[in-house]
């Protein structure tokens, strides 16, 4: 069937070509009414945009991009990037945006994929993720002049508009939790020692420790993997001096992470107590239920993507802070084995 045309919405509205352009793209020079006509017309006859005229002529591209620099696999496994993108696609979709999503190596392949899109006029703007110290991404769009918003801590999003929470309030409210139950030995199994949100948690977490006096702590940076939560464990809880808790920085490796020491024989909680940063379904399906470090994470991103779209319109949009994760004790944690005796 042949793809509809501006000329067959013309012959159709009893107007010129330009009048439909007008219309369609809410440019003046028609009536409301005529407008009104044209797009309903163009509606009934299943009518699209093409996007590469839209390009030559300077029209909005109605999509944003997102780039992670993750290996795909992850994607499909990890609740945190599924629950963000869907809360980012709600609020596109409300306005009949699309969301570009590509998976790269390394940031500075994000940076180009940017500067891609850009010049080939396919997004209109983009949301930065997992933000690095001195990240080439950030001087990158800041050159473009492409909207972008930063989910990330703003101390490293440079002039663009960052969207965050404080991790640091809930590293503390966590330790304090941990060693209010009596624990003295607390181990952090992190993410990737690049991301500035690992190193701002880490440093939350070694500050706090000192402050309460705890006997012992540590931090073990991996991949964010499962296989990577198993094994920080093992060598955590095979030590001489093992942790009495550990806090995993996702669901995937806490989850794993209890399964890694129920096979050395220890008892969550008895022996273990475990708590992940971000909760989802799976860490209340386990036996025991995770306690874990709970936010609305679609929310955060459609925040993300409505400070995008009004910089895409041309608002000007401060930075938004977003609510701090809270804890969410459950069957995972309790008193440490001395206290128990």
């Amino acid at each position: 069937m042949k793809r509809p045309t501006i000329a067959d919405i013309a012959r159709r509205a009893g107007v010129s070509k330009v009048a439909v352009s007008y219309a369609l793209n809410d440019r003046p020079g028609v009536s409301e009414a005529r407008r009104a006509a044209i797009k309903a017309i163009a509606e009934e006859i299943g009518w699209r945009p093409n996007s590469a005229a839209r390009a030559l002529s300077g029209a909005r591209a109605r999509s944003v991009g997102l780039t992670l620099c993750r290996p795909a696999r992850i994607l499909g496994v990890e609740p945190f990037f599924m629950e963000l993108i869907s809360g980012i696609e709600g609020e596109l979709a409300d306005r009949s945006y699309a969301l570009m999503l590509q998976v790269t190596a390394t940031p500075e392949q994000e940076a180009e994929v940017h500067r891609r899109w850009w010049g080939e006029r396919r997004v209109d703007g983009a949301i930065l993720v997992d933000l690095r110290f001195d990240d080439p991404r950030v001087s990158a769009l800041e050159e473009l002049g492409l909207p972008a918003v930063v989910v990330g801590h703003p101390s490293q999003a440079g002039s663009l508009t960052p969207v965050w929470s404080d991790d640091a309030a809930a590293v503390r409210e966590t330790v304090e939790y941990l060693a209010a139950l009596g624990h003295r030995r607390i181990a952090r199994v992190a993410g990737l020692p690049e991301l500035v949100h690992t190193v701002l948690r880490d440093q939350a977490f070694t500050a706090v420790c000192e402050e309460l006096g705890l006997e012992w702590h540590a931090i073990m940076h991996t991949d964010y993997t499962g296989g990577e939560g198993a094994r920080a464990t093992r060598r955590l809880v095979g030590s001489p001096t093992r942790p009495t808790a550990v806090v995993y920085d996702n669901d995937i490796m806490a989850v794993a992470g209890m399964s890694a020491a129920q096979e050395m024989r220890l008892d969550v909680p008895g022996d273990l107590s475990i708590v992940a940063w971000d909760d989802s379904p799976l860490s209340q399906v386990v036996r025991p239920a995770l306690s874990a470090l709970t936010r609305d994470i679609p929310a955060y991103g459609a925040h993300a993507a409505r400070a995008l779209l009004a910089l895409i319109g041309g608002e000007l949009v401060e930075g938004v802070r977003d609510e701090d994760a809270r804890l969410v004790p459950r069957g995972s944690t309790a008193p440490p084995p001395l206290l128990r005796q």
